[in-house]
């Protein structure tokens, strides 16, 4: 099986055909210390092609920058061609690239997420406190949304986060050189054996349970892609059983949606359960190798499962770890693969599918980490069990990451079908004190804006694509009486700019005009209509396509806070 991947993967490596007579970076000379230098970081790694951004979070680790020296030697190394090794390091934000004749980086970054949960909670002044306060030595920067939400402001240090961060604290943890991910406590390989884990997958291997009986119960309980997309995931594993193998799966744990970080709690609290689940999937549609993508703001999920990966015994799937680079489209499933593959993260043109043709061009299952950690559960309990917990007439449970302005946010296991009323007063020990509810985002931050007034709908899947929303991951981002919608669908539109892949012109310009144009004390509707409407035929992905939900909600549900310019 993987003699035959790798068969195929020969048109990627580089050293293979007529590479090889590029000897070095066409017009480029290398810096004998600079290729010394990464000839030694790599040491005996391959040098694949696929393993370009792997090597490129190796040099950023080590120099906490990528000097132009250091890009050059990489290309040289990889006999690649030192454009496509720039282009890669550039489109990620994490990869801090410096060039010819710019000074170096102060040796420690702070990031300071200023996405909407953020936001309300204080995120700009921390970062202007910041920029004011911190010495020579420390650089201080905005970062998109890094999954913590529940614990806004947050400041990343290094790889070390700070919750409900202030300046001081920030500054404080600098100080001490506590750069390092905190690992908390989690269910280890033999923890999770001793109850009874991996019985299942070893039922399955063995012939006890077979593929069909696996199947059938996913398809009786009608488990649903919870990365968003929502795809029957039964009807997945067998569209890719049915193409001709050699087959691949990848994981994406790449949740970098605003209001999103159920797969971070699950990682970092129950990594085998998800384990198992994936090492099921990969049987079922016989996937000899696993490539399982975790965001790079998720370096304690990464670390845990390097971890435990390393206690399963020999037999199953081989298991690759990829790591993200700071790059939200990385979440769409086709530039998941190119990333994977070492690439920038630019969609792919659909059709072909990606289990037909997926991950170096062989079909390949792709799931959501939360999908696959419910898989043994629903196998142990049946899907009767699932199809009995849902509430207002839907089925099943749901992971709502909620955030915003409640008591006791966090990740909460609730029915599917709760309503944002009942997810506030009966999960979330009701809104925060001063606060009473505004507004709400059901779906993170493409997933629209709607007012208290509608607090009965059902959260699930189709329930409310009618009002121009949807339930995408569950992130839910509740909004009080301070807040401004106005001021949430500008910080929105501003995270969907600086994030969009810029591959499609539609996308590229229409989330920086619309920015722009929301900029303006008073709002130019009809502008504003045809831009969001092009934006949704014109997209290449789901990223343009839901972009100016927000916006559009804003017009259509807070007559109060949006004046047209035409009135």
């Amino acid at each position: 099986m993987a003699h035959d991947v790798h068969k195929v993967r020969a048109f990627d490596h580089p050293g293979e055909g007529r590479r090889r007579a590029k000897a070095t970076p066409k017009g480029r000379q290398v810096d004998p210390t600079a290729a010394h230098e990464i000839a030694e970081l790599l040491g005996d790694r391959p040098r694949r092609r696929d393993l370009l951004i792997e090597h490129l979070h190796l040099i950023q680790d080590t120099y906490h920058q990528i000097s132009a020296a250091h890009l050059a030697a990489l290309a040289d190394e990889m006999k690649l061609s030192f454009a496509e090794v720039f282009e890669t390091a550039t489109f990620y934000a994490h990869f801090d690239v410096v060039k010819e004749g710019e000074p170096d980086l102060p040796p420690l970054t702070v990031r300071v997420c200023d996405s909407l949960s953020c936001a309300m909670m204080g995120g700009e002044q921390l970062l202007s406190d910041l920029q004011a306060q911190a010495g020579p030595g420390i650089r201080v920067v905005r970062a998109p949304c890094v999954g913590l939400c529940d614990c806004a402001p947050v400041a990343e240090v290094g790889h070390h986060f700070v919750h409900q961060a202030t300046a001081a604290e920030v500054l404080a943890t600098a100080g001490r050189g506590d750069s390092h991910p905190h690992i908390p406590d989690y269910i280890d390989y033999y923890a999770y054996v001793a109850g009874g884990g991996y019985k299942l997958f070893n039922d399955l291997r063995a012939g006890r349970i077979s593929r069909d009986d696996i199947l059938k119960v996913l398809d009786d309980a009608s488990l649903r892609g919870l990365g968003g997309a929502g795809f029957p995931t039964g009807r997945k594993w067998r569209a890719v059983l049915g193409e001709p193998g050699p087959r691949l799966m990848a994981v994406n744990g790449d949740e970098g949606e605003p209001g999103t970080f159920k797969d971070r709690h699950y990682l970092n609290s129950d990594p085998h359960r998800f384990l198992e689940g994936t090492l099921i999937g990969a049987h079922v549609v016989e996937a000899g190798e696993v490539y399982i993508y975790i965001r790079d703001e998720y370096p304690a999920a990464r670390e845990i499962l390097a971890r435990e990966i390393a206690k399963l015994p020999p037999g199953g799937p081989v298991l690759h770890l990829r790591r993200g680079a700071g790059a939200y489209i990385c979440g769409e499933e086709s530039s998941l693969l190119e990333s994977i593959e070492g690439k920038r993260g630019l969609p792919r043109h659909k059709p072909p599918y990606p289990f037909q043709v997926g991950l170096f061009g062989l079909p390949t299952l792709i799931n959501n980490v939360e999908t696959l950690w419910w898989v043994r559960d629903l196998i142990e309990k049946g899907a009767g069990w699932w199809t009995s917990q849902g509430r207002n007439g839907r089925n099943g449970l749901r992971s709502y990451s909620v955030s915003g302005r409640v008591k006791e946010p966090g990740v909460k296991l609730a029915p599917s079908g709760v309503t944002v009323r009942e997810l506030i007063d009966e999960f979330c020990g009701g809104m925060a004190d001063g606060h009473t509810l505004y507004a709400y985002l059901p779906g993170g931050a493409s997933g629209g804006i709607l007012p208290a007034s509608m607090d009965d709908i059902p959260l699930d899947f189709g329930t409310l694509e009618k009002y121009g929303c949807f339930i995408g991951s569950a992130a839910v981002i509740i909004l009080s009486q301070q807040d401004s919608v106005r001021a949430a669908a500008l910080n929105l539109m501003k995270f969907f700019e600086d994030e969009s892949c810029g591959q499609c012109t539609p996308c590229r310009v229409g989330t920086q005009k619309a920015a722009l144009l929301m900029r303006e004390p008073v709002w130019n509707r009809a502008l504003l209509d045809e831009l969001s409407q092009a934006m949704r035929d014109a997209s290449i992905c789901g990223l343009g396509q839901a972009a100016s939900n927000p916006l559009t909600s804003v017009i259509k549900y807070f007559p109060d806070e949006f004046k047209d310019a035409a009135e």
